[in-house]
C-alpha cells in the first residue's frame, strides 16, 4: 500500500468475495445443490458492492495524502499505477474471450452472438459501463472494472474537495447514510429493489456512490485505529442490525452499503488483532490473486461447459469441482505470470518527458 502497513483481513476478505461471485455465476448449474444453498450464493453479485467500498477505502489510505501534497501533478502517477493494477490482465482476459468469440463465429454457433464486435473497442478502453450500451456483453465481470476506472477519474477531485480530517466523526456518518439515501433514491425512481439490476444503467453510479463511502469508512478507520476495540465492537453491531433489517424494514439499496460498511470498518479494525482468522497465510493468499479469480473466472466457466458438459443446467458436482480446481489454478497461474509482471513492466516505465538538450554552436 504504498508505504502504508497492509491490514491483511481486508485482502483475504477481498478472496472471499471474489469466490462469492464464482458461486454466484455457477450456481444454477449444480446438479442437486440444495435451494437454501442457491439461494444464498445468488446474493454473490453483492461482493461486487463490498469490491467498490474497500476500493475507496485502500485508495484513500494510499494516495490522500499524496495527492493532497502534490496536487495535480501527482494524478498522472496515480492514475498510471491503477491503470496499470487493472487494464492488462483485463486485455489478456478480452484476448482470450475475442479468440473464443472467433472460434465459435467460424464454426457457426449460435453463442457468437453474445460476443459483440462492434461494441469490443469499449471494452478494450474500459468504458463499456459509462452509459454507452444497455447490457453486459464479452467478459461479464469486466463491467465493475470499467466503473472503477471512473471512480478512479474521480478520486483526485473527490480527494482536492473533500478533507475527511477536518470533518468530525458524526459528520462522517451522516455523510455515509446520506450516499446510501442517494443510491437507495435512483433505485427507488426506477421502481427497482436489487443492487444487480440493470448493471449497464446502473453500475456506475452504484460504483461511485460505494466508492466514496469507502473513502469516508476510511478516515473513520485512521481516527480510531489507535484505540480500536470499543469502535469495532460498535461497527459490528450495526453491521448484525443492518442484517436484520435488510429486506424486512430497509430496502437493499440502503442497507447493503451500509451494511458493508459497518462490516469493513469492524474488519479493518481487527485486522492484525491475535488469532484473527483472516490474517491466516492461505486466506491472504487467496486476496492477493482474488483479481484474477474475479476477472477470469467467468469465461473459464464458458470455455469449461462448451469442452465437458453436456446439459448446462446439471453439471455433476464432480465436474464442478473440477473447475474450481481450474480456476484456483489459472487465478494463481495469470496473478504470477500475467497480472504482476505486466503491473511492474508499466510501473517501470520512464515516461518523463525529456527537454532536448540545446545545441552548441561555435
Amino acid at each position: 500500500m504504498s508505504g502504508k502497513p497492509e491490514l491483511r483481513a481486508l485482502t483475504s476478505v477481498r478472496g472471499i468475495a471474489a469466490w462469492f461471485v464464482v458461486l454466484y455465476h455457477i450456481r444454477l448449474s449444480v446438479a442437486g445443490l440444495p435451494a437454501a444453498w442457491v439461494a444464498v450464493f445468488a446474493k454473490g453479485y453483492l461482493a461486487v458492492d463490498f469490491f467498490f467500498l474497500l476500493s475507496g477505502f485502500v485508495i484513500w489510505l494510499s494516495w490522500n495524502e499524496k495527492l493532497r501534497a502534490g496536487g495535480f501533478s501527482a494524478v498522472p502517477g496515480f492514475l498510471r499505477k491503477r491503470i496499470a493494477r487493472i487494464w492488462p490482465l483485463h486485455l489478456f482476459v478480452l484476448g482470450g474471450t475475442v479468440a473464443l468469440a472467433l472460434l465459435l463465429l467460424a464454426t457457426g454457433r449460435h453463442d457468437a452472438a453474445k460476443y459483440p464486435f462492434d461494441l469490443l473497442p469499449l471494452h478494450v478502453l474500459l468504458l463499456q459501463n459509462w452509459g454507452f450500451t444497455d447490457r453486459l456483453a464479452w467478459n461479464d465481470p469486466s463491467w465493475s472494472i470499467s466503473a472503477e476506472l471512473g471512480a478512479y477519474l474521480l478520486f483526485p477531485w473527490l480527494t482536492l474537495a473533500i478533507d475527511w480530517r477536518r470533518v468530525p466523526s458524526w459528520a462522517i456518518v451522516i455523510a455515509l447514510v446520506a450516499l446510501a439515501l442517494i443510491l437507495d433514491a435512483v433505485f427507488a425512481r426506477s421502481g427497482q429493489a436489487s443492487l444487480g439490476y440493470d448493471i449497464a444503467r446502473f453500475g456506475l453510479i452504484r460504483c461511485l456512490i460505494e466508492f466514496a463511502a469507502g473513502t469516508a469508512i476510511c478516515a473513520l478507520w485512521l481516527r480510531f485505529r489507535d484505540r480500536p476495540a470499543r469502535p469495532a465492537a460498535l461497527s459490528a453491531a450495526v453491521a448484525v442490525i443492518l442484517a436484520l433489517s435488510w429486506d424486512t424494514v430497509l430496502p437493499e439499496p440502503l442497507a447493503v452499503p451500509l451494511l458493508f460498511g459497518a462490516l469493513l470498518l469492524a474488519l479493518a479494525l481487527t485486522s492484525g488483532m491475535r488469532r484473527n482468522p483472516l490474517d491466516t497465510l492461505a486466506l491472504h493468499y487467496l486476496g492477493e490473486i482474488s483479481y484474477a479469480t474475479y476477472l477470469g473466472h467467468f469465461m473459464l466457466f464458458v470455455a469449461f461447459k462448451l469442452v465437458l458438459v453436456d446439459d448446462a443446467h446439471a453439471i455433476h458436482p464432480l465436474l464442478i469441482a473440477l473447475y474450481l480446481a481450474l480456476v484456483l489454478g489459472s487465478s494463481i497461474a495469470l496473478y504470477h505470470l500475467v497480472e504482476r509482471p505486466a503491473q511492474r513492466w508499466i510501473n517501470g516505465l520512464d515516461l518523463r518527458i525529456r527537454k532536448p538538450r540545446p545545441s552548441l554552436t561555435r
